[in-house]
């Protein structure tokens, strides 16, 4: 395994991290006792080979169902000192509320403490407006920190790019977890301002919203070629130093091994990434238009204009990170 210093926080990450949201049994929480046998055997499974592997980050949330609960089994058990937790909960305009949250993953999770707290899912103005407020929930965890309960605190977010660097430009966070991969540049801009503020940065769903890489097409495969579409999405992220680790969300122990390919090529991503990317840009022109594929985010509505807030890629700060956005061409449908 490789390891990168995650921002002011000075751990070492690994670059993949065991993310928690495919392994556990259900969405919601349950009874202990409904965990089936074989449920609990393949997130323990998993666990260990990560661990086994070097991969020592291991990523939940409180709202990721039954995955703390069952965690709760296993961490226990290893050795404190040499894992790193990281869960996430939910900024709330109550911090009385957030604050009981927190006891209850800490009750699940069965630690004194979690290496990494991050505020899940800050995609609003209200949401960060709920954290980093005077008495907000950012105070709660300050009191936390100062009990020995968490040691960094960050954010998790699928917001947009401006809202991301405005927070992290608060210089209140230690860390984030973000998209950014081969098909959705966009919040380079934010990666930007992490490192300039010494923030670790972690990459949320590289192969899933990357591009469902895990059943990809028969096209993609080619135009990838001699690399798998998920071993060129993580070299293309790694090979970027500003970027800390990407997150795999494994389902079982067999989801890690066509990620670890991508170790002994690191060294070598200069050589390897150029010609892929110019096939797949090339490919993207001739399906789609060079026009098309440098206008098509003109006039596209916010987040907070469309119904559920949904997100497109419209950020102007994104739109003017200018050589990043070269390759933002690879979309599923057009190759």
């Amino acid at each position: 395994m490789l390891y990168r210093r995650f921002g002011r926080t000075n751990l070492q990450l690994p670059v993949f991290s065991c993310g928690g949201m495919r392994y556990q049994y259900k969405w919601q929480d349950v009874s202990e006792k409904e965990i089936p046998v074989e449920g609990q055997e393949n997130l323990e499974n998993t666990i260990r080979l990560a661990l086994d592997l070097g991969i020592n980050h291991i990523e939940t949330a409180r709202g990721y169902g039954t995955s703390e609960m069952q965690l709760g089994r296993i961490l226990p058990r290893l050795s404190r000192e040499k894992i790193i937790v990281q869960t996430k909960i939910e900024p709330t305009a109550d911090p009385k509320a957030f604050l009981k949250t927190f006891e209850q993953s800490l009750r699940y999770l069965k630690l004194d403490y979690v290496d990494l707290l991050g505020f899940h899912g800050v995609n609003l103005d209200s949401h960060l407006e709920d954290t980093i407020r005077p008495g907000g929930c950012l105070d709660v965890v300050r009191k936390l920190q100062d009990q020995g309960k968490v040691r960094f605190v960050g954010f998790s977010t699928h917001g947009a790019t401006d809202l991301i660097v405005r927070a992290i430009q608060s210089n209140q966070f230690d860390y984030v977890n973000l998209h950014w991969y081969y098909i959705n540049q966009q919040n380079w801009a934010a990666i930007a301002a992490a490192n300039q503020h010494d923030l670790g940065v972690f990459i949320i769903s590289p192969s899933n919203k990357g591009g469902l890489l895990y059943q990809p097409s028969q096209r993609l495969v080619e135009l990838c070629a001699p690399l798998s579409p998920i071993v060129f999405n993580n070299l293309f992220c790694l090979s970027h130093p500003e970027v800390h680790t990407l997150s795999i969300g494994a389902a079982c122990p067999q989801d890690f091994d066509e990620h670890l390919q991508t170790l002994d090529l690191l060294d070598r991503a200069h050589e390897i990434l150029p010609p892929i990317l110019d096939r797949l840009e090339k490919a993207a022109i001739e399906r789609l238009g060079a026009d098309w594929l440098n206008t098509w985010r003109i006039g596209l509505p916010t987040h907070t204009e469309t119904p559920g807030g949904f997100e497109y890629p419209h950020d102007s700060l994104a739109q003017k990170s200018g050589d990043r956005l070269r390759h933002d061409r690879l979309r599923q449908n057009a190759l």
